[in-house]
């Protein structure tokens, strides 16, 4: 199985799971896994399945005014965290807008964002999820969360969760096809 991986990520997180989730996938697929600014139409349309990710900003996805204040929370003199490339470009709300309309081709969500009851902090997983099923994905899994710290560091174990989440996913593909 052919999987594309499409992620937004301005700390590293983000990118960071997106990694961890292809490694988990590669026992089994064969796995591509790219920027949001670096994914075409052609990349999603050749997937045979399509797995979106992105850090939670505002309760949701990212917008240009989150990144702007993501970009400048990283100049800031105590900052502990560096800005991704193309960080501040579009991001997975802008790509999942112009995405070409797929039928019934599977897809998953997941997002990062901190530790805390999703009530409190929003899921921009959720978001994505709505999208794709929007633009025809059919969305066989629960969108699913990946913690950080409120220093904005991965939670211990996140990247072994993400792993073996992914391997599940295609577990799970094979069980229902």
């Amino acid at each position: 199985m052919h999987i594309l991986i499409v992620y937004e990520s301005m700390f590293g997180n983000t990118r960071r799971v997106a990694q961890a989730i292809a490694e988990g996938l590669r026992t089994s697929s064969e796995v591509e896994i790219v920027p949001v600014g670096q994914a075409t139409p052609l990349m999603v349309s050749a997937a045979e399945m399509l797995i979106v990710g992105a850090p939670t900003h505002v309760h949701g996805m990212s917008s240009a005014t989150s990144r702007h204040g993501a970009a400048e929370q990283a100049t800031k003199p105590a900052s502990t965290v560096s800005l991704e490339p193309n960080a501040e470009a579009a991001g997975i709300r802008d790509w999942l807008a112009t995405l070409p309309k797929e039928s019934g081709k599977p897809a998953v969500a997941f997002d990062t964002r901190i530790k805390a009851p999703s009530i409190i902090t929003g899921r921009a997983s959720s978001g994505i999820a709505k999208a794709l099923r929007a633009h025809g994905f059919e969305v066989v899994a629960e969108p699913e969360s990946f913690l950080v710290t409120s220093q904005n560091e991965l939670v211990e174990g996140e990247l072994d969760r993400a792993r073996s989440w992914a391997e599940g996913l295609v577990g799970g593909l094979v069980a229902i096809g």
